[in-house]
């Protein structure tokens, strides 16, 4: 064996490998005692990089004139060094890559193609000419459902490579765009790192609300938050430009002065704008939409979230671009301390930061419209695809008039209250799902996912993907790896549709990819560790609370930083009662939630059904609130061959009509009305003489519209059956002082008038 080195690169060679074996070993036994880290990766591969360089320039300088004895030598601490290297313990770095499917010489093949490209003067060209042409897997069947052009890998990566991107991040610079990074709330959370202490607690799932401060403009509101009460913090106080980029906030202040905006400084924006800066967990369930005659609060907290999801798309991109340039400027620098900086640690698994989920495509239209106009104009020179999207997001409905006869003349007029036609007066699909990023100097709509800043999209949209992912060897949604910031909007209306696909979007967050499409050695140790769902935040907006989104909110938010939620007095809806209506709550008890819906089963079947069942004026209606209960009230209104019809969210339109044609002339005595079916049809229900509620709807606006249905009634009573787990929809209803009292009572009867 020495022979054979002696006749290849002769004795110094093998002293040269001697020396490195050497080396390794060393450092092997340096860290031996202590667990690999981030940082140890990167001052391992630099130190071997610095070593291979300085033997490379001694062997071109030295020659090769030592003794075979040395050879032989060298081969025997060649061999301990193998033995070393074979007992080893892989490290965070080969574990990561050994579970993406990747190796180390297929990524510094990937790495030096990048390099290439980066000096390549087409290389932006290309980057526009393939985003055009491209299909790939996650390009949907349906229209509206992630119809993307898929791009180039490298494109697909998570680095922005174009030159324009670093020319735009040497923009920065010189707009003091550093200066305000090292002291932002992007950095200070990006930067943290959590030990195994630190991740138990949080995992424990107990959260104590030590401080509270007044909500903006809500006399009866507070936010109350967990942890440190950053409000106090001086560092982060809202001073401007409030953490917020540059250009961002100098946009943002101009368009709210052309509104007709005063005082921006303690305007409604900053003030909730503040709030998601903070990179908590918020939970605001007291918003009220744009269809409740809320526009204004609506819009500002629209404008809140967005210009929190640009600031932070923004500082990401200029961080990554200009540590990329400062790479590959330094490239052949001697200066290892460039490279082993945990500065350059700036990337997760994929590029998508941020996923908003929204229940209609028309609400997705009004977000996108708004986020261009919010974003500066050097960046939306060009808006790609906006004539699409405006076409497939667009109004898509019929009309839904109610007939009324005048003489041999039919008039329509509109039968829906005026928040209904709002709300469902655009495109009402549910199915979609699109991706825009954001370049130096145009938004990109329908981008690919994995080259995407932001992913809008429906819960069944996702729900979709995600089946697809399952069921086909060849489709991942690894895209939704490395999101940073959840917005969930109008979860309210959502809950209408099905909150479990916004459950199980959650769960597949942060998860580690099936492929390798990242600069490993640049990934934040938060992904390593994997840690990433403890640094994601997450924003709840509803109008109502209810203990879906509760245990959502609870369980599967798990943001170091904290929480922050709403609390509010509700002073109840009685009031909007027109009629004279006798409102008898009736309480049944129940020993726990998991019992309480077969308690109130058999609370309705011993107490509620014998005084009805023999009636015979008819009339009989019962509100329903979830589909779960009314098809355990329909089986067990069969099983007594009671009179009865059903109109659910589910009934076809032929059955509907025959329904309310049968209870209107008494020929069905009584009818099921779920709370789904009020909520998209709004039916005006006539004939009824009897009104119970099975169980209070969630939407509070809905309790006086059905007892208003009663004007046809000679006797005007209702019958609520409720227990004290109805806490949350009972005290919007009736206001919180008396649902407590009501709840803790010993009492089980209260009757309104």
């Amino acid at each position: 064996m020495a022979k054979r080195f002696k006749h290849t690169r002769g004795s110094e060679g093998c002293r040269t490998r001697n020396r490195n074996k050497s080396r390794r070993v060393e450092s092997k036994d340096v860290h031996s005692s202590t667990p690999n880290t981030l940082d140890d990766m990167h001052e391992k591969q630099s130190r071997k990089r610095a070593y291979e360089k300085d033997d490379e320039v001694k062997l071109r300088e030295e020659g090769s004139d030592d003794s075979e004895g040395e050879d032989s030598q060298m081969e025997e601490d060649e061999e301990k060094s193998e033995e070393v290297e074979a007992t080893r313990e892989p490290s965070v770095y080969d574990t990561l890559l050994n579970k993406l499917g990747s190796s180390s010489k297929s990524h510094e093949n990937g790495r030096d193609k990048r390099k290439c490209k980066d000096k390549s003067a087409s290389d932006s060209a290309f980057d526009e000419e393939t985003d055009l042409k491209g299909t790939g897997q996650n390009t949907g069947t349906c229209s509206m459902l992630g119809d993307a052009f898929e791009l180039s890998e490298d494109e697909a990566s998570y680095i922005v490579k174009d030159d324009d991107d670093v020319s735009d991040a040497e923009d920065n610079d010189n707009d003091s765009m550093s200066s305000t990074l090292s002291k932002s709330r992007f950095v200070t959370h990006t930067t943290r790192k959590l030990s195994v202490q630190d991740t138990q607690t949080l995992l424990e799932k107990k959260w104590e609300y030590r401080w509270h401060m007044p909500a903006f403009d809500q006399t009866t509101a507070k936010w109350m938050g967990t942890g440190e009460n950053f409000v106090e913090d001086a560092d982060f106080s809202a001073v401007a430009p409030y953490g917020l980029n540059l250009k961002l906030y100098k946009h943002w202040l101009a368009i709210y002065n052309a509104s007709g905006g005063k005082n921006f400084e303690s305007s409604k924006q900053i003030s909730f704008f503040n709030l998601c800066n903070s990179y908590r967990d918020i939970l605001h369930h007291q918003k009220k939409g744009f269809y409740q005659k809320g526009s204004d609060e609506d819009s500002s907290i629209m404008d809140s979230y967005v210009m929190h999801m640009l600031n932070h798309t923004f500082k990401t991109r200029d961080l990554v671009t200009k540590n990329s340039a400062k790479l590959v400027k330094n490239e052949d620098s001697p200066n290892e301390e460039l490279r082993t900086t945990n500065y350059f640690l700036d990337q997760g698994f994929c590029r998508p930061k941020v996923l908003i989920l929204l229940p209609l495509a028309s609400i997705a239209l009004r977000l996108v419209r708004r986020l261009v106009h919010l974003t500066p104009s050097k960046y939306k020179v060009n808006v790609e695809h906006m004539d699409r999207f405006n076409k497939e997001f667009g109004a898509d409905v019929e009309e839904d008039n109610d007939e009324l006869e005048t003489g041999d003349v039919k008039v329509q007029k509109p039968s829906k209250p005026s928040d209904y036609q709002a709300l469902f007066g655009g495109n009402n699909k549910d199915l979609f799902m699109v991706g825009v990023k954001f370049t130096r100097k145009s938004i990109r709509l329908y981008s690919d996912f994995y080259s995407s800043d932001v992913i809008i999209a429906s819960p069944l949209g996702l729900i979709t993907k995600i089946g697809e992912a399952e069921s086909s060897k060849g489709k991942d949604v690894d895209y939704l790896s490395s999101i940073e910031i959840l917005v969930v909007d109008h979860a309210d209306v959502i809950t209408m549709q099905n909150w479990s696909h916004v459950q199980t979007v959650v769960e597949h967050l942060n998860l580690l990819p099936t492929v390798n499409r990242a600069d490993i050695m640049r990934l934040r140790p938060w992904y390593v560790d994997g840690q990433a769902r403890f640094y994601r935040q997450t924003i709840i907006l509803s109008s109502y609370l209810n203990p879906d989104i509760n245990a959502l909110f609870n369980q599967h938010c798990l943001n170091f930083e904290g929480k922050l939620r709403l609390s509010c007095e509700y002073k109840g809806m009685l009031q909007k009662v027109v009629l004279p209506v006798r409102q008898v709550y009736d309480r049944f008890d129940s020993k726990s939630i998991v019992d309480d819906d077969d308690d109130r089963l058999e609370y309705f079947e011993k107490k509620v059904f014998p005084k009805i069942k023999d009636t015979i004026q008819g009339g009989v209606m019962l509100f329903i609130s979830s589909y779960f209960e009314f098809i355990r009230v329909r089986n067990f209104l069969k099983k007594q061959d009671a009179s009865f019809c059903l109109l659910s969210e589910y009934t076809k339109q032929s059955d509907i009509s025959r329904a309310r044609n049968w209870f209107i002339k008494g020929e069905r005595k009584i009818m099921l009305y779920t709370e789904r079916a009020h909520f998209y049809h709004r039916y005006k229900i006539r004939g009824i003489k009897n009104l119970i509620f099975y169980s209070l709807p969630e939407r509070k606006e809905f309790y006086p519209e059905v007892l208003n249905m009663l004007e046809e009634s000679q006797n005007m009573t209702s019958t609520v059956l409720f227990s004290r787990f109805d806490q949350l929809r009972l005290e919007r209803i009736v206001g919180g002082a008396a649902a407590k009292r009501m709840t803790k009572s010993e009492k089980s009867l209260f009757i309104f008038t």
